[in-house]
């Protein structure tokens, strides 16, 4: 009887489903391991059994069962499977679906369903998992999938996708019930990047707060809902007949569209105020929080006790959730529980609600329409194809009548040729025979009459010998002459012979000689190839050796000054040489080792050895000229006076002895890692000459930096480039050129490596380039919005402006004020979360002047100053 009744309300569109309710334990944080370590958990979980002991003293305890008990090493993985994956597979059937998150505040609910995990992938929570597998189970073509994220604050519904609009109204249909919010903003999804791009939109403009209970204890219900809309072909009906078996009466496929919604709801968490301090705003807020979930528990005890009257519109958050209790969608509710016992009665409260939660039943359905709109576009298209497909054969007819009626005027044109050329091939050949039947009756004329003549003359003659014997003395001289001239030419076939022979002998003789010459050339060309590399590696040899001369001398002077640690690396601003006599000296003495090395060994051969084919000469020559740029530079960052105009003639001498263009060229044409490496380090240093820069991008420096950046795996390679890049950042006139050529997304892709010092590297280069624009925007040469906003640095500066490394946090801190004082950027900033990390830096930055500067660009923008007393943040 029960199957029959299920199969009547599947065939009608409904079915029975209640609440499925699971509970989970948080771990104990790091205060409930110190203040309730002599304390045993107020909770006991027996999971197998799904099974909850809930402990009223050392002796005595309450049991509730649950459909699932989660234990606080549940994985997350695990969390979505048992509790949300039944409800998107309902969504994904046309059934509306909910999940929400319940419980005391700090217990871990947006931790369950909001968690992005971009840190840690396994952390991802129900809302992201859920749109995987509605992504992945949806059609493309002709399903679709949008999404509203909403918060409901202090009874009044906003938009967290446009903050703008925060009183959006909730309609309901009379008729059927249904719930609509047509103010909201509703977004269509493609991909899964999109979404959680959304999500974190989202969670910036969310409102939370810092508790004694939750340091980001959130003050508002966030409403995620998802609209599905799949279509689809459909036709069978089913029936039962009498004996209880299912038939299926087929009738023709028909287009339908179901529409479905998945609702996931983060609830506030309830909180007592002499737990958790609130008090001011706070307190209305904790008080607001309180009367809507007190609302939503009034309704589901309603519910469970099959109350005639359910009081739905005590509060925004039960009107919102009219279908999730009581309604037409597939619910699961997970209530979230801490185990210290200090908050047993939370816990306790919690429980009862799940529990309560339990006895709501609800009736699916299913929303499905004929999709007119569908058929529609089919049969269109279908008219459409037809139409063409029409019109393509009717050409092809056309083409195909007009190709038999030129061929068939092809052909007769060919016979009537062809009939005419035999026609006159005949006439000419009947010409032919007429004439030489002439020519032969002319011959037989002319020969009859030749022998007429002989016979004639042969007559009147009489028979002598002469003329016998005169034609024998010919044939006998002829004989002998045929005779000797046999024999002359075999004598010249022999000598032809002899001299092929002989000829052959010489060819044989000269390729002899031609293979000694080669060897000898070979051996010639081994013999110069030696000789080069030899060169090179006495001119290799010979720097290294200057330098460890050097590094010796300055050794010997800083132990015999008395000093001690390491010996002197480099000059910085406390270790003048005019304060210190040894460093003095060492400085003359690094000077006296350029000065050599341009000398004895002479830059110009240094630098064709960057050309030499031994990859290892080559290696240690583009690390000579390294180390040459790195010492220029060091005069250039730390000396005083007449050493800086030294440092900079060293620089202009490697610049004019084609350095900079060599070190471009191996940039381009070497794929050797540590070439690579040596020779961006090398661009790095030169690049902080402002005469070079400009040299750098003409010679299209940039393009081959952001290509290498784009293929260097190594993280000291990335170092060199992203120093190479940020030098350049500093220049005001290669704003434009650095965007246009790709250099800002260079340097953005270079994050992927991860490494501290690289990070460090390119937080410079923004902070130089926000520098530059915020002078130029400040001398009214720029009035756009900035470069870096537009090409997509804003979100990675916001996710790394508390990193905490200092050079990254300091000079992240500095992008952030020079680009918020240009007022066109304000907006950007502010959707995009800068405005948080302003004001935190205006309050806790550990350096006065950022912090000054943080203050004085908050008060100085208008746009600033209406959003902050928008959220009611004081500055």
């Amino acid at each position: 009887m029960r199957t029959r009744l299920l199969l009547l309300l599947a065939a009608l569109g409904s079915v029975p489903g209640r609440v499925r309710v699971a509970v989970r334990l948080r771990p104990r944080n790091a205060e409930e391991l110190a203040a309730d370590a002599d304390f045993a958990d107020c909770v006991e979980l027996q999971p197998e059994l799904k099974r909850l002991k809930l402990r009223k003293n050392n002796w005595d305890s309450d049991t509730y069962e649950f459909d699932e008990v989660l234990t606080e090493f549940a994985s997350q993985k695990r969390v979505y499977e048992v509790v949300a994956k039944p409800v998107v597979e309902s969504v994904l059937d046309g059934y509306n679906g909910t999940v929400m998150a319940y419980g005391q505040t700090g217990t871990g609910k947006t931790f369950t369903l909001g968690r992005l995990g971009e840190q840690d992938t396994a952390d991802r929570g129900i809302m992201v998992r859920s749109m995987e597998d509605i992504l992945a189970e949806i059609s493309p073509e002709t399903d679709s999938v949008s999404v509203s994220y909403l918060q409901l604050y202090m009874e009044a519904l906003q938009d967290l996708l446009n903050p703008a609009n925060d009183n959006i109204p909730i309609v309901e249909d009379p008729k059927i019930g249904d719930v609509s919010l047509p103010r909201a903003t509703l977004v269509e999804i493609r991909d899964q990047q999109s979404f959680v791009e959304l999500l974190r939109i989202g969670e910036t403009h969310r409102i939370a707060a810092n508790t004694k209970l939750n340091t980001e204890s959130s003050r508002s219900h966030a409403i995620l809902m998802v609209h599905v809309k799949r279509s689809f072909m459909g036709g069978d009906n089913i029936y039962s007949n009498e004996n209880g078996d299912i038939s299926h009466l087929a009738k023709p496929l028909k287009p339908l569209v179901r529409k479905s919604k998945l609702v996931v709801v983060d609830l506030a968490g309830s909180e007592r105020i002499h737990k958790s301090g609130s008090e001011g705003h706070m307190l209305e807020e904790a008080k607001s929080i309180n009367l809507s979930l007190s609302a939503l528990g009034k309704c589901i005890n309603a519910l469970a006790e099959n109350s005639a009257h359910v009081p739905i519109r005590d509060s925004k958050l039960t009107r919102l959730l009219r279908d999730s209790f009581g309604g037409t969608a597939r619910t699961s509710l997970i209530v979230t529980i801490g185990p210290s016992p200090r908050h047993r009665g939370e816990t306790t409260s919690t429980i009862l609600f799940g529990q309560r939660a339990m006895k709501v039943e609800n009736m699916l359905k299913i929303k499905e329409e004929f999709d007119y709109k569908s058929l529609s576009r089919r049969l269109e298209v279908q008219l459409d194809k037809l139409i063409a497909e029409n019109e393509r054969q009717q050409k092809a007819f056309e083409d195909e009548v007009e190709r038999i009626n030129i061929e068939a005027e092809n052909r007769v044109s060919e016979v009537e040729r062809s009939f005419a050329d035999a026609l006159e091939k005949e006439r000419l050949k009947c010409q032919m025979d007429y004439m030489e039947s002439v020519k032969q009756l002319e011959e037989k004329l002319v020969l009859n009459q030749q022998q007429r003549d002989f016979d004639v003359f042969t007559d009147s003659n009489c028979i002598g010998q002469g003329p016998g014997l005169s034609a024998a003395e010919e044939l006998v001289e002829l004989k002998k002459l045929l005779e000797k001239e046999i024999k002359l030419r075999k004598v010249a076939e022999e000598e032809v012979k002899i001299c092929k022979r002989q000829q052959g002998q010489d060819r044989q003789s000269e390729a002899g000689g031609s293979v000694e010459v080669l060897k000898l050339h070979k051996i010639l060309e081994n013999e110069a190839h030696q000789k080069k590399k030899l060169e090179e590696e006495i001119i290799i040899l010979r720097s290294q050796l200057l330098q460890l001369t050097f590094e010796a001398d300055q050794m010997k002077r800083y132990l015999d000054g008395g000093g001690s640690g390491n010996a002197y690396t480099g000059l910085d601003s406390s270790m003048s040489p005019f304060r210190h006599p040894q460093l003095k000296d060492a400085v003359n003495g690094q000077k006296a080792s350029i000065a050599t090395l341009f000398e004895q060994v002479g830059l110009q051969k240094i630098l064709a050895l960057l050309e030499s084919d031994d990859a290892n000469v080559r290696i240690h020559a583009v690390k000579v000229v390294a180390n040459l740029a790195a010492e220029a530079s060091q005069f250039l960052k730390n000396n005083e006076g007449s050493q800086i105009y030294i440092s900079k003639a060293n620089q202009k001498k490697i610049v004019e002895a084609g350095g900079l263009t060599s070190l471009l060229v191996l940039l381009r044409s070497f794929e050797d890692e540590t070439v690579r490496r040596v020779a961006a380090g090398a661009i790095a240093n030169l690049a902080m000459n402002e005469a070079n820069q400009e040299l750098i991008m003409a010679e299209g420096g940039i393009s081959l930096l952001s290509m290498t950046a784009a293929d260097a795996e190594d993280p000291q390679t990335l170092r060199m480039v992203a120093g190479a890049i940020a030098n350049l950042c500093g220049n005001d006139k290669l704003r434009m050129k650095l965007k246009s050529e790709g250099g800002i997304k260079a340097l953005l892709g270079i994050v992927r490596c991860g490494h501290p010092d690289v990070l460090s590297q390119v937080a410079r280069g923004i902070a130089n380039f926000a520098k530059c624009e915020s002078r130029a925007s400040t001398q009214g040469t720029n009035s756009s919005r900035s470069l870096l906003i537009e090409d997509g640095a804003l979100p990675w500066i916001v996710q790394n402006a508390n990193d905490e490394a200092a050079p990254i946090r300091r000079h992240i801190e500095l992008a952030l004020c020079h680009l918020a004082q240009h007022e066109v950027n304000a907006k950007d900033m502010i959707s995009g979360g800068a405005l948080w990390e302003l004001v935190r830096i205006s309050r806790d930055c550990s350096r006065e002047d950022i912090r000054s500067l943080a203050r004085r660009t908050l008060i100085s923008s208008p746009t600033f100053r209406s959003e902050l007393r928008r959220l009611r943040i004081e500055y």
